[in-house]
């Protein structure tokens, strides 16, 4: 699943226990932070378990299901079922021992090479165990102690600290008691909501919305975020495109949006200020190599999911067109795999196909910036020109740069977007594509 992604809901069975599972065939469903989709199984057999129910969390490492496979007889095994001695006592209670040593190892076998896990790269630590990421960033913002953490009693596999250790640990230490007042503590809790007191209707979150969510919530605590905000004259990108764009159609037989146009410029500008390519780890700063840029994607439920475009930087502009299309549509048909939506360095949201002419976008982490294109408008403007100014229609947009102010200043923030201004303005109107 990547190495950030520490555990996944389990939101569909798409197998029964006793069915018959191909090879590669999908078995259950997940969602994480990044993106929904199927776990295949690595073997052919029958489902024989179910080790956790719809809407349960789990872990990275877990055993979601147990598989029971056909194993090939070996020619010793053939050899003892060849021998016609009359059976005894005896050699039913050997019979025996030998079924519960053939089950013991049938069911090491299963845990081995049967089972279907999250697998992810976990770094291990003598006095606790293994520790998720998740983990990990719990303990962190929580500020627990070596100590406390000693204490906690890991229950998951192989005695691991999980998340829900960790937050049972949290509960019973914000329970703070003053020793001098004898009586017991009053702990308020917050009112319940009262479903039969309304008439309105309450509509449960779906399981992304949730998470979305979530995201957006840590991303306003993570990072300070300011805006920068500026006018693009993109009337010859407009004209340009209507010229070029049936002729892409008939040739490649899909369609050309303004959407690649944009990303090219965005990477473009990246090449030229590195520091916007960026993501922060406790007080150092990883300087990305890569240029891959995240594509916010409407869903057909009101969700958004980010694909990200790899090496944006080194497509041309076919290429592009091409890329944006093949993730928009599987975006939106949920045929992502959890690489397309992995390794983003830079995120753009297109908030002008709903008719907003601006918007100030929440960081996508741990990333430092996010680009939001508005509407494309006919606007007065004043043209100058070496015989004098005047006024005239053009088409224009106003684009948002939100970035975080921890590690990115007002200068680098204001002269990226003017950077992506001035590539857009400056299109060679006698391109080809």
């Amino acid at each position: 699943m990547g190495e950030s992604v520490a555990e996944a809901t389990l939101t569909a069975w798409l197998k029964d226990v006793g069915e018959t599972i191909e090879f590669d065939e999908a078995v259950v469903e997940i969602a994480t932070d990044k993106v929904d989709s199927e776990v295949p199984s690595e073997k052919k057999g029958v489902l024989i378990e179910k080790c956790f129910q719809v809407d349960d969390v789990i872990e990275v490492g877990q055993t979601i299901a147990i598989i029971e496979t056909e194993e090939e007889e070996t020619d010793d095994d053939s050899k003892i079922e060849s021998h016609n001695e009359p059976e005894s006592p005896a050699s039913d209670a050997k019979d025996e021992i030998v079924e519960e040593e053939l089950a013991e190892e049938i069911t090491e076998s299963l845990e081995k090479s049967a089972e279907i896990i999250l697998n992810t790269n976990v770094k291990s630590n003598k006095e606790t165990g293994f520790l998720s990421p998740l983990v990990k960033n719990m303990i962190k913002k929580e500020a627990i102690s070596s100590d406390e953490l000693s204490s906690i009693n890991g229950t998951g596999k192989d005695n691991r600290i999980t998340k829900n250790d960790i937050l049972n640990f949290l509960s019973n230490r914000d329970v703070i008691v003053d020793k001098s007042i004898k009586s017991k503590p009053i702990i308020s809790q917050p009112e319940s909501l009262n479903v039969s007191d309304f008439s309105d209707e309450v509509i449960e979150m779906t399981k992304m919305g949730k998470i979305i969510s979530q995201h957006m919530t840590e991303s306003v605590k993570t990072s300070a975020h300011v805006q920068s905000f500026i006018e693009v004259d993109v009337t010859n990108i407009y004209n340009w495109r209507n010229r070029v764009k049936s002729g892409f159609e008939n040739r490649e037989g899909q369609k050309f949006t303004f959407t690649p146009i944009f990303i090219e410029a965005v990477a473009v500008a990246l090449r030229q200020y590195p520091l916007m390519n960026i993501s922060v780890s406790d007080d150092k700063i990883i300087l990305k190599k890569k240029i891959n840029i995240g594509m916010a994607t409407a869903l057909a439920d009101g969700n958004l999911i980010v694909p990200v475009i790899k090496n944006a930087d080194q497509l041309n502009l076919v290429g592009m067109a091409k890329s944006v299309n093949d993730l928009a549509n599987r975006a939106r048909t949920n045929k992502l795999s959890p690489d397309d939506v992995a390794g983003g360095t830079y995120t753009v949201t297109n908030v002008g196909v709903f008719g907003s002419i601006m918007g100030t976008p929440i960081i996508n982490q741990p990333q430092v910036g996010i680009l939001a294109f508005g509407a494309i408008r006919k606007m007065p403007s004043v043209i100058e020109t070496e015989e004098g100014d005047y006024i005239g229609i053009r088409k224009k947009m106003i684009i948002s740069h939100s970035y975080d102010h921890r590690v990115v200043n007002g200068a680098l923030g204001s002269k990226f977007i003017k950077a992506v201004k001035d590539y857009l303005e400056n299109w060679n109107s006698n391109r080809e594509i």
